[in-house]
């Protein structure tokens, strides 16, 4: 099939005045239209419609648009104003694109549409070398900047296999340009693939979407000053900002949970001698979490009595000893968990496929032999919830929530709600549902269109290595994505990281001593600490050194504490890159290893194995050093900065 092609520019130069061009058939030629912070140029030539975009420091920018139908193959482009402050493209007679470039706003609505359901719209943005792009989802490699990552036609919802919890439609460049495409657009990306040092976005009716409906590709490119600027106004157009923020106390105070440590290897005995230990050594809390294998089969919400004799007994006595207890919870119940799937199955509370079948496999599940409630079934999260509520009554306090991505349900899902926000909106409900039944104390792992929330989303887990497969040096560059995506209460993943040993959900392998207590260092300015994993697991030195950061990130809760208030207020990020407060410095939007907690603190970890020296960068400004109380005026390198294993580097921003 000839593809109809159609390639835009977004070239920066010098200013064009407003005009139009015709040829001497009296065609349309290039129209220039101008928005509030730069001059678009849309121009035929050669059948291509080139967009050139004018930005008074000269930075540059490139989209290339393609279309694939059989329709408008082989047909000729053409260009029209159709509207007041819009620009429309056609092949033949059919128009399959619209550009609206109001004189008044910052931003520029790009709008594609076929009319048919059989193609495709492919709109792919040049990733420029002397650019640094964030944003795009959460990711098992969450490499920082973007740029350089790759991507193969992936579909943009929140998905498992690679951990894309969060898969906001974001994306912002260091020059101050961003991009973000609407949410009913059945999306799929495609980065250093179909093209090197391309963004494509492409936009079809192929699963796990509907494939009943004209795909469309609808999206909002704009330029700001600065990069700040920019995310700045996105947040207000399109993020939103949180409701408020989750309990003081688990932000203040460790979460203990028994997942890392014991796996699911849980029982009264266990949780009991978990408690004690943590008070023996010390140690605050602000919750015991009891993780997997926990009921008597997985999703009946019932405990094991075997396992768990007197639950009542045991909450009571931990209460006692000063714990709150949390529970593990997910969305599943597996075929075989009688008389709770029959239940759900008699009463239609399990998400279907559009044929019908309710069977599916999660990571505690095979041959499928398990199904997922339908969180847009309103009957069916009555009916959970209300299990869970029971639940508390043995004195349960909250919940850790597991799972929640599009990818655990059975392909294609039919849910209920709008065809155009499926699947994503299964995570969308799913999380609304915990919030609205529950309290600040609970944590979930997925979002999606959901920054409005007062709750800690959860880092999905993280492995116990070095490298940038999952491992340390992901947990500063996961921190970015949630925050740049709107979701700054970040609840890191368990200190050392999971230990799982070759992948085994039932085999653990400690942490080194040297990654357990680097990984603490670098989660100690986030906004809480979680350990499952404990530092007696070492020896005395580790003790020391744990209880001296905890104890000082317990100190600097009323920081934490109001970098959540300036989010609910403006929507700023609690811990951006440290290219926030010097966003026109280029040098430091390439920096992936320093974090800020509001604007007060940047801290700069070792987080790379045998080293206790580091090259630290800092922004503009005055920043007094947490460790000598030395000020230094930015934008400056550090060179060799002493970090022997009980030093976190971490500056202080003075006036």
């Amino acid at each position: 099939m000839t593809c109809a092609k159609v390639i835009l520019l977004l070239v920066m130069g010098s200013a064009i005045a407003s005009q139009e061009v015709y040829n001497a058939a009296d065609t349309l030629t290039r129209v220039v239209a101008r928005s509030k912070n730069a001059i678009f140029e849309i121009s035929i030539k050669n059948n291509q419609v080139v967009l050139n975009s004018t930005k008074n420091d000269g930075s540059q920018m490139r989209i290339e648009m393609y279309v694939d139908e059989p329709t408008l193959s082989s047909k000729s482009l053409s260009l029209k104003e159709c509207a007041q402050f819009s620009t429309c493209i056609s092949s033949g007679n059919k128009t399959h694109t619209k550009i609206n470039v109001v004189p008044t706003q910052e931003f520029v609505t790009i709008s594609r549409f076929l009319p048919t359901p059989r193609g495709r719209l492919t709109d792919c943005i040049s990733l420029r070398d002397d650019t640094q792009w964030i944003g795009g989802p959460q990711h098992r490699y969450q490499h920082w900047p973007v740029q350089h990552k790759y991507f193969e036609e992936e579909p943009y919802i929140p998905s498992h296999p690679t951990n894309m919890g969060i898969a906001e439609r974001y994306w912002l460049s260091s020059r101050g340009f961003s991009v973000r495409v609407f949410n009913y657009v059945p999306l799929f990306i495609d980065q250093n693939n179909i093209k090197n040092k391309y963004l494509c976005f492409i936009a079809q009716n192929k699963a796990p979407y509907f494939e009943n409906t004209s795909p469309t590709l609808t999206y909002e490119i704009a330029w700001q000053n600065n990069s700040r600027l920019a995310h700045e106004s996105v947040v207000t157009r399109h993020l939103g900002r949180p409701s408020g923020y989750p309990d003081v106390r688990m932000i203040q105070h460790p979460i203990w949970s028994t997942w890392a440590r014991y796996k699911v290897n849980v029982s009264e005995k266990v949780v009991t001698a978990f408690a004690d230990e943590i008070l023996k050594n010390k140690f605050n809390n602000s919750q015991l979490e009891i993780d997997d294998n926990w009921e008597t089969c997985y999703g009946s919400a019932v405990f094991n009595s075997v396992k768990f004799p007197n639950v009542t007994r045991l909450t009571q006595s931990l209460k006692k000893k000063g714990f709150r207890v949390t529970l593990w919870i997910h969305p599943f119940i597996n075929k075989n968990c009688n008389p709770a799937y029959s239940e759900a199955l008699k009463n239609g509370y399990f998400v279907k496929n559009q044929s019908g079948n309710v069977l599916m496999d999660w990571w505690q599940s095979t041959n499928n032999g398990a199904s997922t409630i339908d969180f847009t079934n309103p009957k069916a999260v009555t009916w959970w919830v209300a299990r869970l509520k029971a639940l508390q009554k043995l004195g349960i306090d909250s919940f850790k929530f597991d799972a929640g991505e599009g990818t655990w349900l059975p392909q294609i899902a039919n849910l209920t709600g709008p065809i155009d926000l499926n699947p994503a909106m299964f995570t969308k409900k799913y999380i609304n549902a915990l919030a609205a039944n529950f309290d600040r104390v609970i944590e979930a792992r997925v979002a999606w269109a959901t920054q409005d929330l007062p709750i800690f989303i959860r880092m999905i887990d993280k492995d116990s290595r070095w490298t940038w497969n999952n491992g340390l040096p992901t947990l500063i560059t996961t921190l970015f994505q949630m925050n740049m995506a709107g979701y700054g209460m970040v609840l890191p993943d368990m200190i050392g990281g999971n230990g799982y040993l070759n992948g085994m959900l039932n085999g653990t392998v400690l942490p080194s001593k040297e990654l357990f207590i680097r990984w603490l260092q670098c989660n100690i300015f986030m906004p809480s600490l979680q350990y499952s994993f404990v530092p007696w697991d070492y020896d005395a030195k580790t003790i020391n050194i744990s209880r001296k950061f905890t104890d000082l990130h317990a100190k600097i809760t009323p920081s934490i504490v109001k970098a959540m208030q300036a989010a609910v207020k403006t929507g700023a990020p609690v811990n951006p890159p440290i290219w926030w407060v010097d966003p026109d410095n280029q040098e430091a939007h390439k920096i992936n290893d320093e974090y800020l907690l509001g604007e007060e603190f940047l801290v700069a970890p070792v987080i790379t194995e045998n080293t206790i020296v580091r090259d630290i960068y800092l922004p503009k400004g005055n920043w007094k050093d947490g460790n000598n109380n030395r000020t230094y005026r930015g934008p400056m390198w550090i060179k060799d900065y002493p970090a022997p294993i009980d030093v976190l580097p971490y500056f202080t921003k003075s006036a």
